[in-house]
């Protein structure tokens, strides 16, 4: 699927007025601090997914996500009129995953973490197996193995 450009002038144009119609317009009580992520538009401008993220606990989420399905008429009619398009895309509202993705994986490097400091607490102390500098070397002496073999 290629980048239009035009669809992305305007979908950075309807993350804007969602964000300022959200903060505006919408009373609903149960609409918590919500933070507009990101909008992707189909290429012909018809439909316009609004990824968000919503602080706080899981309820919070859920309410904020009833209030946003039940504003979605008003936020599509403030895009309507802000965007200046023929046709006004349709609207969907889609939780971003991406903090709860983050903690996750941050979850994931403090385990990593701790079995690193695991291994090298086991390591301290200990010797390898056979000599310390694996690698031939020429001899000491300043001549190398060629003069050697001539000798031979």
């Amino acid at each position: 699927m290629t980048d239009h450009p035009r669809a992305r002038k305007i979908a950075d144009r309807i993350k804007v007025i969602v964000a300022e119609t959200i903060e505006r317009r919408v009373k609903d009580p149960r609409l918590g601090f919500v933070t507009v992520t990101d909008v992707r538009v189909t290429g012909d401008l018809q439909h316009a997914s609004i990824f968000y993220t919503v602080f706080g606990s899981e309820e919070e989420r859920a309410g904020s996500a009833a209030a946003l399905e039940s504003a979605k008429g008003v936020i599509r009619r403030e895009v309507g009129a802000g965007t200046g398009l023929r046709l006004t895309p349709s609207i969907e509202f889609i939780a971003d995953a991406m903090p709860e993705n983050a903690a996750h994986i941050d979850d994931l490097l403090r385990q990593a973490a701790a079995h690193d400091a695991e291994v090298a607490a086991q390591a301290s102390g200990k010797i390898f197996a056979g000599e310390a500098d694996p690698y031939k070397k020429p001899h000491d002496d300043g001549e190398d193995d060629a003069a050697d073999e001539q000798r031979d």
